[in-house]
């Protein structure tokens, strides 16, 4: 199917964001939805006639690695230039920068048209764009003139690299070291793995932003931050070796790679020490675009869905011809919470966006309200977008029957896609417990607070405010009661992952009052107005479910060891 359903729901969203009007206010001149529809309707062109077709090739064929370098998919290089050269890297990129300075919520826009056409391509993208503001904010002078330009171009690209075969997601742990040599020169040792892009032959230079021990002080706190050549300025090694691929599930264009690194010439960005605070603006970049990247692949798979449930004939009075299958009231059930799921869920990716934007524009003493609001949505936008694009994928290939299972149809190459987005970038339960113990113990609540305010001031009248007003105050009984547990935490850690779930559907709930309410009459609005009453319809049932396991507490894991004994 075309992209045109998925463009027009894109941009009626983008015009009735929330804080659409805060936005306007603090970035005057960068909000032109005029403009804003011209270059979404221009992704939506690329996504559909570039990226698309190539999917199938890059999941078919893949990365290989010959004679110690990655070598991608026919078609992936050229693809790749193309986008680069059209600018698509530069939209947020800063103008000082050498950027087009538009905002954050725009590029999350148009990403979700190209995760639709390939997770796998846009991949490459996200570390690119979000280094080079990384770079370009914290960087030296010559380190900024060399390398964001040629980022910004695609000419050059960038990972980042964080993991490490016995550190995941406690950095604390990262052994790899960096030490200076006698003219002053850091050289970093020590191997890093789960590194997305980690080499390929789309660039000429590719640039590893690395977070490499300095000290021996404990965890965090002895990690400094270095970009890290693959080659160096004259092309020859730089000390930076792959040492395998990794064979996936999916995602297969996109190369994951074990990386060693042999007394590598670095550059240290930032204070000494202070590596993870350096890359933690490059990180909530990269966790914000898993939110597009989930929407757009559970995109994919409704509208495949559709597509299919529309021609599909089967059933109905067996003296007559066979119906459609949307003609079944399961059918249309599974079809249209889908379609809710995934208007309700692009809905809070650009509502973290904007409130991303403003974290940077708004007048500096708002902003640190927007910030606490952005620690609120980012984790529940980062997981519910990883959590619909496998759900839908799963959802849409039971409505192909059969048919979904085969490699005839791109459902099965979605769902095997979408596997790891709820994995990388911190999995469901890093988010659930960063969510208690940062964002409602250690910040008070603040952003959840901010987010309640904001979802009460729409909860006016009519049956969806009303609805509505009563997730609300159910959120807030069982925040006060998670509130009280700091000096229990496993009684809270043992319902966190629901308590996040609990947080989606209250925030998922507003935004589906706000589709329904200022979407409009047209037929549009009326798409976007039917998917968000059916979600409204069984929010309160999904609310009470995850409220109840919530507060369960941790009495139901005493049972563990008994199980698990060897």
């Amino acid at each position: 199917m075309t992209y045109a359903r998925q463009t027009d729901a894109l941009l009626r969203q983008l015009s009735i964001a929330p804080f659409h009007d805060a936005l306007i206010a603090a970035a005057p001149g960068r909000v032109d939805l005029e403009t804003w529809s011209v270059i979404v309707e221009q992704a939506a062109r690329f996504a559909q006639g570039v990226v698309d077709p190539l999917d199938a090739t890059l999941d078919a064929v893949g990365a290989r690695l010959v004679d110690g370098r990655v070598v991608t998919a026919p078609g992936h290089r050229a693809a790749w230039a193309q986008f680069a050269g059209d600018g698509w890297l530069t939209l947020a990129l800063p103008e000082e920068a050498g950027g087009q300075g538009l905002p954050l919520l725009l590029t999350t826009a148009c990403e979700e048209l190209f995760n639709r056409a390939s997770a796998a391509f846009t991949m490459l993208a996200t570390p690119n764009r979000t280094a080079a503001a990384m770079i370009a904010g914290a960087a030296d002078a010559a380190t900024c003139e060399t390398w964001v330009p040629k980022l910004a171009s695609g000419e050059w690209t960038a990972t980042i690299c964080i993991s490490e075969p016995d550190a995941g997601s406690d950095v604390g742990r990262i052994r790899t070291r960096a030490q200076r040599d006698a003219d002053g020169t850091w050289r970093v040792t020590g191997e890093k793995c789960w590194i997305s892009y980690g080499d390929h032959d789309l660039g000429a230079r590719i640039g590893h932003c690395m977070l490499a021990r300095t000290s021996d002080a404990p965890g965090a706190r002895g990690l400094s931050l270095f970009l890290v050549p693959s080659v160096s300025g004259d092309g020859a090694s730089n000390g930076v070796h792959v040492r395998r691929i990794e064979e996936k599930l999916g995602l297969h264009g996109s190369p994951t790679c074990v990386m060693g690194f042999e007394h590598a010439a670095a550059t240290l960005i930032g204070a000494p020490d202070r590596g993870l605070q350096t890359l933690f603006h490059m990180m909530l970049l990269m966790r914000l675009s898993c939110a597009p990247q989930g929407v757009g692949v559970a995109e994919a798979a409704l509208s495949t869905a559709l597509g299919y449930a529309r021609e599909r004939r089967q059933g109905g009075d067996p003296a007559a011809p066979p119906v459609a299958i949307t003609a079944h009231t399961d059918v249309q059930r599974q079809l249209l919470r889908m379609a809710g799921r995934v208007e309700v869920t692009r809905g809070i990716a650009l509502a973290a966006a904007t409130v991303m934007d403003l974290v940077e524009c708004a007048p500096p003493a708002d902003r640190a309200g927007w910030s606490a609001l952005a620690q609120f949505l980012l984790p529940i936008a980062k997981d519910m977008s990883a959590r619909l694009a496998f759900d839908v994928s799963s959802e849409a290939l039971q409505v192909l029957g059969g048919a979904g299972y085969t490699r005839e149809w791109p459902v099965e190459r979605r769902l095997r896609d979408a596997r790891v987005f709820a994995v990388f970038e911190g999995t469901s339960g890093i988010q659930a417990l960063d969510l208690v113990h940062r964002r409602l113990w250690r910040d008070r609540g603040e952003g959840l607070h901010r987010f309640i305010a904001a979802a009460r001031a729409d909860c006016d009248d009519g049956a969806e405010a009303v609805v509505l007003a009563a997730v609300l105050d159910r959120l807030e009984a069982v925040a006060a009661i998670f509130s009280g547990w700091p000096a229990e935490p496993r009684e809270a850690e043992a319902g966190a992952t629901a308590f996040l779930e609990l947080c989606g559907l209250a925030v998922g709930g507003w935004i589906a009052l706000r589709l329904v309410r200022f979407g409009g009459d047209d037929g549009v609005g009326r798409r976007l107005a039917a998917a968000a009453r059916f979600m409204l319809a069984e929010l309160p049932a999904r609310v009470e479910t995850e409220a109840s396991l919530a507060l369960l507490g941790a009495a139901r894991l005493d049972g563990f060891a008994d199980y698990f004994a060897d």
